[in-house]
């Protein structure tokens, strides 16, 4: 995939930053590359829900700005993004020592992106799918983020 901005990563990075909600949680963003992002989000107990698993609300949180993300990869400079439909299945528990949410473009349009998102329970190495995405991302010409 061919991003429109030469300058993709700083414009992603930048509007990560912005975003309080990702600090509020915790969140890192430690991969952007075209078409796709990652981000971390380290498992504590101001995040968790009543089992001590991180909140299904976090788990969408995370795969819902991870497939933007990566649609914002690939908009022109000067665009922004917005989200306007997921769906999000929870597989099993987000249990573990952090979270990892992939997000990657499964098709860019002119005015609407696909993306999807697996977001993963991490415990030492081993990995557990706990979350699956499917997103589309409308694009807003000529709109910059504030």
């Amino acid at each position: 995939m061919t991003p429109a901005n030469a300058n993709f990563v700083e414009a992603v990075q930048a509007s990560f930053q912005s975003q309080n909600v990702m600090h509020l949680i915790r969140a890192t963003l430690p991969v952007v590359e075209a078409g796709r992002t990652e981000i971390h989000v380290p498992h504590w107990d101001g995040i968790e829900q009543q089992h001590g698993y991180v909140h299904g609300g976090v788990v969408g949180t995370i795969a819902d700005s991870a497939g933007g993300y990566a649609a914002m990869s690939l908009v022109p400079a000067g665009a922004s993004v917005l989200t306007v439909e997921y769906k999000l299945n929870l597989l099993a528990p987000a249990n573990g020592d952090k979270l990892i949410a992939r997000g990657s473009v499964v098709r860019a349009g002119r005015t609407l992106i696909v993306t999807q998102a697996e977001v993963f329970a991490v415990e030492g190495p081993k990995e557990t799918l706990c979350a699956l995405m499917q997103q589309t991302i409308m694009v807003m010409q000529g709109k910059a983020e504030k």
